[in-house]
């Protein structure tokens, strides 16, 4: 049975994911920096490891992973925040803020998860970005750069331990229904609005980046390697679509 980390997997879209993977077969621990819901997930979850932990903390991920009895065959970088406002506008303690979680915590993570996976031989990363990582949204902050870095951090370990077995992907998320974006959709304008301008017509659900996790740890997609799957309904590439000419 295969082993999974999730990183923020007890809240939003990582809990999605979590229990997409349970359903699967996988056991699961899910790392959250809230311990209160990491303790109220598995509460009902027996079958699922809990463990408090800040990514962006080096000390706090090496404990988490020295926690495990076996190094994961898979782990997933979900763990983000965002700090919204005009980038003038933004703090400078903010804008780390977002890179210290976002980024270097994948990094963070990531690197813990190589030292244990390479000597086995086998693993697989799955790093969470966004469409802001090609399109940045007004007012987002450091999120889209923080994303863009997540996108090239893959690629470069793809690179570079590849030929240890190892495999490392991302998945860039479009409008989901959930997570961080909850409090946007909880607006009936945005969410129509939003839900419009997606050419399948809705916004995504938790469980279809959940499901992307598990496709991607596949042996369907085996061969998939430094890879950014894009799962948004198709709206990164509606530019035309939601601009009509000046005559329509």
């Amino acid at each position: 049975m295969k082993l999974a980390m999730v990183t923020g997997g007890a809240n939003g879209l990582g809990a999605a994911i979590s229990d997409v993977l349970r359903a699967n077969g996988y056991r699961v621990a899910v790392l959250d920096h809230d311990g209160d819901a990491v303790k109220a997930f598995c509460a009902t979850r027996s079958d699922t490891a809990g463990l408090a932990c800040d990514v962006s903390d080096e000390a706090s991920v090496e404990r988490a992973f020295a926690q495990l009895d076996e190094a994961p065959d898979l782990v997933v970088n979900n763990a983000g925040i965002v700090r919204f406002g005009p980038l003038a506008e933004l703090t400078v303690a903010d804008f780390r803020k977002v890179i210290e979680v976002n980024l270097v915590g994948v990094y963070i993570v990531t690197r813990e998860a190589v030292r244990r996976m390479a000597p086995r031989g086998s693993g697989h990363v799955i790093s969470l970005t966004s469409i802001n990582a090609y399109g940045p949204g007004p007012g987002s902050g450091a999120y889209p750069a923080s994303k863009c870095g997540v996108k090239q951090l893959m690629k470069q370990f793809a690179l570079e331990y590849g030929d240890k077995g190892l495999r490392f992907n991302s998945i860039a998320p479009g409008f989901i229904d959930g997570g961080m974006s909850a409090q946007i959709y909880a607006n009936p304008t945005a969410r129509a609005v939003r839900s419009a301008g997606v050419p399948l017509g809705r916004l995504g659900a938790p469980e279809d980046i959940a499901e992307a996790v598990r496709f991607l740890d596949s042996d369907a997609a085996a061969y998939i390697n430094a890879h950014d799957l894009v799962v948004d309904g198709g709206v990164a590439h509606a530019v035309l679509r939601n601009l009509p000419r000046g005559n329509e």
